[in-house]
């Protein structure tokens, strides 16, 4: 019996090591058939928003394509005319989550270590890189670069990743709104704004090596204030019917999974608890709760807590 995956969110460990996998691969062709070149999905937490991020990234990555198109046999996409798609671009993976801090300075410090450990996966292509270009590589990797460096980081990444690779590159940033929440709670709002807005902008706006921006989060674009200047951007909230089904779970998902674990006789129980939740026109379960009744075999607000 497969394992139940509370709190894993990375899509190849979730396939390699036998955990249960609700298949939301249709979410990749919807991405691609989606004219939208930089998109936002806005959903409370808890509802698979990482998982989806991860499995874009196993998608698209042109690095280890070969074995990472393993990671999809039997599944929707395996399918679909999209999957000449996979192993085909560059990928940024990026996590603003748990990013502030008390102070502007707090949270800056921390954004910029995660900048390091972000170009210190990419180290590769310091061997094929110009000496100009190793100059600027190289201060994402040893200095103390200051905000205006910071601020260009990602644009500059996709340039020497385009170059390397002659593809334009995906960018995914997982909980993007982290830090100005934060900042917000913090009374270093205006900073935060200010900086994300350049920092994001720079690499999703006009750039002739952007592919495709998918940005997950909580609150929605107009009350973030920081992607004004894009116009090829599109917001998804739970208002929205497009992708309603991608996060969270649908009835049918919930009952499959509890008859393969051999509690379906509960299903009117789960229901009356867990059905509290409407994403455009659907009816949506939280997973986190349902892998936690799952697991433990008792009715109660584990979302809530």
């Amino acid at each position: 019996m497969k394992k139940i995956p509370i709190a894993v969110e990375d899509f190849k460990k979730i396939i390699e090591e036998n955990y249960y996998y609700v298949d939301k691969t249709k979410f990749i062709e919807d991405i691609l058939n989606d004219g939208a070149e930089v998109k936002l999905f806005c959903r409370p937490r808890r509802f698979g928003k990482t998982l989806n991020m991860s499995t874009l990234k196993y998608f698209f990555d042109i690095k280890n394509k070969d074995e990472n198109r393993k990671l999809f046999n039997s599944l929707y996409i395996e399918n679909s005319p999209m999957m000449k798609e996979q192993g085909k671009y560059p990928v940024i993976f990026l996590s603003m989550k748990g990013l502030g801090g008390l102070n502007w300075e707090v949270a800056f410090g921390g954004i910029k270590s995660k900048i390091k450990e972000l170009f210190r996966k990419y180290i590769f292509l310091s061997e094929t890189l110009d000496k100009y270009t190793l100059i600027e590589f190289e201060k994402y990797l040893i200095k103390d670069f200051d905000e205006a460096t910071t601020r260009k980081a990602l644009k500059f990444l996709t340039e020497i990743l385009y170059k390397h690779y002659h593809q334009k590159v995906v960018i995914l940033i997982d909980e993007y709104d982290s830090p100005i929440m934060s900042a917000y709670e913090n009374s270093y709002y205006n900073e935060m704004r200010d900086f994300l807005k350049s920092f994001y902008g720079d690499v999703l706006k006009t750039n002739e090596y952007l592919q495709m921006g998918v940005l997950t989060g909580i609150i929605r674009v107009a009350q973030a204030g920081i992607f004004s200047d894009l116009n090829n951007f599109i917001s998804y909230t739970t208002l929205n019917d497009e992708y309603s089904q991608s996060f969270g779970l649908v009835e049918d998902e919930v009952k499959t999974m509890l008859d393969y674990y051999r509690i379906g006789y509960e299903m009117l129980e789960v229901k009356k608890w867990y059905d509290g939740y409407s994403f455009g026109k659907s009816d949506i379960y939280n997973p986190w709760s349902i892998l936690n009744f799952v697991q433990f075999k008792v009715l109660k607000s584990y979302w809530i807590n």
